[in-house]
This record gives structure tokens, sequence and C-alpha cells, in this order.
């Protein structure tokens, strides 16, 4: 199989997370409690991938300066649009739980900047799928295990909050279908665009989809699954951590 073709299609797997876990959300009662605690096994998953598999790899290939501008960069970026998307009504776009997310007669534009917040919570955790086919080493199979399973909490808890704020099975289900094709064409962008360039380069575009994906654990996942895990969150999410560690060093 071509491997453009096989970025494609793991970026569609871990994409359709998101599309399996809206509709347990949309469709089933859940307790918020287990969507807590899957949302907090997830976010070790992601911390342990992004620290051993992204920043560890930019770091091998590129050095420290590549690797560290890149994290740094990611982060800045992420941040400076979900503070943008804040201000439009996506700010709870992951709570299902007290903090719910607007109405689109409470904010209008909160249905188009919940979508957008989506496609910017998911975006960096498919390119680095297809970055990480480059080589076709292991990183790539560990990112999809991680992202697919921090995906389904996502999709769980925010269609879930996204139904109580009134939004329709028609909106719901097209953001997330939406959201999975475009994880397998970011997934895709991710292995041909980057792989003509340099190594330090394909080093600081890793780094910079690892501290996206860190900011977006420290702003969105931790804090939605310490609504309702509270003291047990550490213990859940280093139970986490050190699934995608097993992983990543089998």
């Amino acid at each position: 199989m071509p491997e453009i073709v096989e970025a494609g299609m793991w970026g569609l797997v871990a994409g359709s997370a998101l599309l399996l876990g809206a509709l347990a959300g949309y469709g089933l009662s859940v307790p918020r409690w287990l969507v807590a605690y899957v949302m907090a096994f997830g976010a070790g998953v992601l911390l342990s991938a992004v620290s051993f598999e992204l920043v560890a790899e930019a770091y091998d290939e590129g050095g420290l300066a590549p690797a560290a501008v890149g994290t740094v960069g990611g982060a800045v970026a992420y941040t400076a649009g979900n503070v943008w998307l804040a201000r439009r009504g996506a700010r709870h776009r992951k709570r299902s739980g007290s903090r719910k997310q607007p109405s689109e007669s409470e904010q209008g534009g909160s249905g188009l900047a919940l979508a957008l917040g989506a496609l910017l919570d998911g975006v960096p955790e498919s390119a680095v799928i297809g970055v990480g086919l480059l080589k076709g080493g292991a990183v790539s199979l560990v990112t999809v295990v991680a992202v697919f399973i921090s995906n389904v909490p996502e999709g769980l808890s925010s269609s879930a909050g996204m139904k109580r704020a009134g939004r329709g099975k028609a909106y719901v289900f097209g953001v997330w279908g939406a959201i999975a094709l475009a994880s397998t064409v970011s997934a895709v962008l991710g292995y041909a665009v980057v792989g003509g360039l340099s190594t330090t380069v394909v080093a600081a575009v890793t780094a910079v989809a690892a501290g996206a994906i860190l900011a977006m654990i420290a702003d969105t996942m931790i804090p939605e699954a310490f609504e309702d895990a509270h003291l047990a969150i550490g213990l859940i999410t280093v139970c986490g951590f050190l699934v995608s560690f097993a992983l990543s060093h089998a």
C-alpha cells in the first residue's frame, strides 16, 4: 500500500473515533463521571505520546532548538486560535456538565465557532500521523492509538454538550463527520507536504503539532475531566500515560 494512502487511512481511523464518541454522547445517557474518567485516561495517553514520540523524535532529528521553538510555536498558535473561538461561543466545546455550551439563540455564530473549535483540536493530531509515516517507523502506530483513545471521550463529551444546547442531529453528526474527513486530509497533507522538506523542518513541524496538542490537553481535556473526576483524575491520567508508554516501548 502506498504510504500516502496509508496516511489517509490512519487519519480516518483516528478521526472516526470522534464520530463514534459523538454517536454515544448524543444517543446514550452516559454518566458524566464516566465521561470524565475516560477523558482523563485519554489525556494521559496523549501526554505520553507527545512526550516520548513527538517531542523526543523532534529532538533526536533536529536538536533542541527546532524542538523547543516548534513546541512553543504550536502552543502559541493553538492558544491564539482557542482564544479567538472562545470569544465566539466555543469555550466549553468539550463540556457536557454544568458549564454548558451556548445555544445559537444565546450567542449567534456559536455553532460555527464550535465546529471550527473541533477542527482546531483535531487537525494537529491527524497531521502528525502523516508526518510520523515519513520514516515508516512505529511512531505512527503509537500516535494513532493515542489519538483514537483520546478522541472517543472528546466526541462523546462535546456531542452531549451540543445536545444539551439544543443542537440537532444534522448539526452534531455533520460536524463530527466533517472532522473525520478533515482528519484524513490532514494526515495526507502532513505526509505529502512535509515529506519533501529537510530533516530539521520535519522535526520542527512535529514539535509544532506536539505543542498544539499539549496546549489542547491543558486547556480543554483536563479541565473537563477534573469537573467530574476531581481527585481521581491524577491516578486515571497516570494509567493512561503508562498504557501509551508501554505501547511506545513494546
